[in-house]
């Protein structure tokens, strides 16, 4: 049954989990790059709330809210993504490559092993663990990797019991999707015998209805589905990007930038002009797209949850303060496990 309730204290805990994380990543706690999954709230929790024990999960390199969701507990990841012996995966992993066997979910950071990786869970589960299922999550430029075309092929030659989630935002890194991809995604998985399907990846209810037909359907023998889910996702490809940088700090972002951009455009030699000015249009229509898809509240999955939520305001911000509450003994206790002096050292 769909309980909006439910929904909305898993997405906000994702939420706030990663909020956290990303605080960690600005004050230098957390090394390397770092994705997170905002934005994304509505698709997992409308999809990983079907799943029970025995069900598998095969996550990308925004594997926090999917493991999360799975039951992990967030201390553990947080510390794994700090590094910390005593992380999910004893700080080996960090955030791309998380994984507990326990909660049969794994992620990595190559960009469609989801897809064989949840074919793996899905064969396992059809000859050992009957009715239960594996769910693969990868964004849209993990389409056009040859191991995803492969296990598409492989799951419906099988009949493997599995859903193929693809969360498109437009954008693969730094390229607009449709630039280096031919026709339609869904239609691309028909072809190969997976039925497909294309929703709004904001609204939870449209996902947790739609995901709830197609893991049915894997329960029951009927092979494998494909759902691709729109969203948008705030914080770019990842923490730090300049596209994001320019739109919110402008002025001290394109300064230093200005100088090099005018040099190239009167050079004397090299392109020609009307080759240089399409160039610095192309550049600033990056920026101008960027600053139209940040997060807003009709692009925010937690928040349009927020508002179709029929109970009172006293529950709600009792339901709030919980989660609040947890995040931050969550992060406690990781801040607790680095070393004396650590804090400093990391910096």
């Amino acid at each position: 049954m769909f309980d909006s309730v439910s929904l909305y204290r898993k997405m906000l805990t994702c939420r706030r989990v990663e909020e956290a994380i990303a605080g960690l990543w600005q004050e230098g706690l957390i090394s390397g790059e770092m994705h997170l999954g905002i934005g994304e709230e509505g698709i997992n929790a409308g999809v990983l709330d079907h799943l029970g024990d025995g069900d598998a999960v095969a996550l990308d390199h925004r594997g926090t809210a999917g493991m999360l969701l799975r039951g992990v507990e967030a201390a553990a990841i947080i510390k794994e993504c700090m590094g910390l012996e005593d992380g999910l995966c004893g700080g080996m992993g960090g955030h791309m490559h998380l994984f507990s066997k326990d909660h049969l979910a794994a992620s990595s950071g190559i960009v469609g092993s989801a897809g064989p990786t949840a074919c793996g869970f899905a064969l396992a589960a059809q000859h050992l663990r009957p009715k239960k299922v594996a769910v693969a999550f990868f964004g849209e430029g993990a389409m056009n990797q040859g191991m995803l075309m492969e296990s598409l092929n492989l799951a419906a030659a099988w009949d493997l019991p599995v859903l193929f989630v693809c969360r498109d935002n437009g954008t693969a890194i730094t390229t607009s999707s449709p630039a280096v991809t031919g026709g339609s995604l869904e239609e691309r998985a028909r072809g190969l015998g997976v039925s497909g399907k294309n929703i709004s990846g904001v609204d939870v209810e449209v996902v947790w209805h739609e995901a709830a037909v197609m893991l049915d359907r894997a329960r029951s023998g009927k092979g494998p589905s494909f759902l691709r889910t729109t969203c948008l996702r705030p914080q770019g490809h990842f923490l730090g990007d300049p596209l994001i940088r320019m739109v919110h700090k402008p002025v001290a972002e394109m300064k230093p930038r200005t100088g090099p951009l005018v040099s190239a455009a009167m050079s004397s030699g090299g392109a020609s002009i009307a080759q240089r000015l399409a160039a610095i249009t192309k550049i600033m229509a990056m920026i101008g797209r960027t600053a139209r898809t940040q997060l807003g509240s009709a692009h925010d999955p937690v928040l349009q949850m927020r508002k179709k939520l029929k109970i009172t305001a006293d529950d709600l911000a009792g339901l709030e303060e919980e989660v609040e509450l947890t995040v931050k003994d969550a992060l406690e206790q990781a801040l607790q496990s680095l070393p004396a002096g650590g804090e400093e050292a990391t910096k």
